[in-house]
């Protein structure tokens, strides 16, 4: 059984950032934070492989979020720069156990986190 627990998001003026926390219990294949706006789809955001530490991200938030892991601190990172109003949404880490693939289907991912609130103003 992996546990997921969020924490960190909050609100924040366009160009801002803020650092997303998820706390770990359990062994995980591959780790990714997803978000959901009101009315829209989940959708990914940043994926992991935590064995090689390897890395992807979507499009819309290339070059300005970050995915990492603390293995120490068994926690999963995600630092968000240059923040737009479009990044409004609530924002889910996710965990699967087995691979051999990390995807950006939500539906690939066995366990979730309860959620954190990431709101920014324009």
């Amino acid at each position: 059984q992996v546990q997921l627990v969020e924490s960190g998001g909050g609100s924040v003026q366009a160009g801002g950032s803020l650092r997303l926390s998820c706390a770990v219990s359990g062994y995980t294949y591959c780790m990714a934070w997803f978000r959901q706006a009101p009315g829209k789809e989940r959708e990914g955001v940043a994926r992991i492989y935590t064995g090689s530490g390897s890395t992807t991200y979507a499009d819309y938030v290339k070059d300005r979020f970050t995915i990492s892991q603390d293995n120490a601190k068994r926690t999963l990172y995600l630092q968000m720069n240059s923040l737009k109003p479009e990044d409004t949404a609530m924002y889910y880490c996710a965990a699967r156990r087995s691979g051999p693939f990390c995807t950006f289907r939500p539906e690939s991912y066995t366990f979730w986190g309860q959620g954190t609130q990431v709101t920014v103003s324009s």
